[in-house]
């Protein structure tokens, strides 16, 4: 199945739950496509068994949920939000990286950032929405218009 219909088919089913407390349905695609690329191995047919192994992980963190939600109860609030952090460094970095990439939407890539990572509530809407609002403010504020 082609993967641009999946993914619109999961945005679409998320956007309709989502008023209904329903978190983001995905099919996994980013793990899947690291399992099953060039990096888990060069050949072609053998790919298939870090999928595998990748699945068989899944099941064993579903089963222990409960013990790792504990676990991760048990540490501190400032370990665990470090630790988190440092996980997502990557990510954020690569996400900053290709955001800053075009000069003209420089300062709204970087205000929608900030906004976002604020965590502000505002009228009981949280900072994602507010970051999204406030980026496409600056973006139309700060574009130069044609004359």
């Amino acid at each position: 199945m082609p993967a641009s219909r999946l993914i619109t088919v999961t945005g679409l089913a998320s956007a309709a739950l989502a008023p209904f407390g329903s978190h983001g349905i995905n099919l996994a695609a980013i793990t899947a496509a690291i399992c099953t690329g060039p990096q888990a191995d060069p050949d072609r047919h053998r790919r298939y068994t870090a999928a595998v192994v990748c699945g068989i992980g899944y099941l064993v963190a579903g089963t222990l949920a409960a013990s790792i939600a504990a676990l991760f109860a048990a540490f501190p609030k400032a370990l665990v939000v470090g630790v988190t952090a440092f996980a997502l460094l990557g990510s954020i970095a690569n996400g900053l990286t290709v955001a800053m990439q075009t000069p003209a939407e420089r300062e709204a890539a970087l205000l929608t950032f900030m906004i976002t990572a604020s965590g502000m509530v505002l009228a009981g809407i949280g900072s994602a929405f507010w970051g999204v609002v406030g980026g496409m403010l600056a973006l139309y504020v700060l574009r130069p218009r044609a004359a």
